[in-house]
């Protein structure tokens, strides 16, 4: 599969996982999703739920995670509050013009991470709203993690979005 067509199936996502509401109780479900998903698996991640504007919803690290991953939760979830489509979407339309961020939109790697983990949380009705991101594992991977997430929380056939195994980075 090209990069191409791995942005399309991105932008089908997104289009796809659209959430009845962001409160409180909608992102403790989904990021408890994603913790015991992880824990199942025995993965090492840090997982953020957020609106934007930088207001915390969920929050979690599991043992095997550093204190480097929130700053990648911070630098993910500010590309997708600035462009409002899944950083990882972002960072595949970057390599097919090997460009960056920093070339591209003068945006510091400091605060934006053009890697992927952050998918936009987009409401019915009001459009993208917040962000849920993961960061432990490679970027393809903790984009895939969420997507799973809220395929299952939205009752959606992960089998019809997910990407396939091949990996560009």
């Amino acid at each position: 599969m090209a990069i191409s067509e791995d942005i399309q199936q991105l932008a089908l996502q997104e289009r796809e996982l659209v959430l009845p509401r962001l409160d409180a109780q909608t992102a403790w479900e989904l990021g408890s999703r994603l913790r015991a998903m992880a824990i199942e698996r025995g993965l090492a991640i840090v997982v953020d739920v957020r609106r934007f504007g930088g207001q915390p919803l969920f929050y979690m690290a599991l043992d095997g995670t550093t204190p480097d991953n929130p700053e990648w939760v911070r630098r993910k979830s500010n590309v997708v509050e600035r462009f409002h489509c899944s950083s990882y979407a972002i960072r595949l339309k970057l390599l097919q013009k090997d460009e960056t961020l920093l070339s591209k939109q003068g945006l510091p790697m400091l605060d934006f991470a053009e890697h992927g983990g952050s998918f936009p949380l987009r409401v019915a009705g009001a459009g993208v709203v917040g962000s849920v991101t993961v960061s432990g594992l490679a970027g393809r991977d903790d984009h895939g993690l969420a997507v799973e997430a809220l395929c299952a929380m939205l009752g959606k056939d992960h089998n019809s979005l997910r990407l396939s195994p091949e990996n560009f980075e």
